[in-house]
């Protein structure tokens, strides 16, 4: 089990900051995103691939909503 966060990216817009960060507990991967150190949103997954693969679409979504990445 892993309690260490793993934060795949970050997007701006203005004063805000979204981030997609990625948890292992046990068997079950989370996804979880966070508005301004805020998580507002939560899912599970059954593996890695499939949680990164919901965060990439996720990103660009924003992007297409005129968020920008930041690291």
């Amino acid at each position: 089990m892993s309690l260490h966060p793993n934060r795949l990216w970050r997007v701006r817009r203005r004063h805000d900051h979204i981030d997609a960060v990625l948890r292992e507990l046990d068997s079950i991967w989370e996804l979880e995103f966070a508005r301004n150190d805020r998580v507002f949103l939560m899912w599970r997954y059954p593996d890695r691939a499939s949680a990164a693969a919901e965060a990439d679409v996720r990103l660009r979504d924003l992007q297409r909503a005129g968020w920008t990445s930041h690291w």
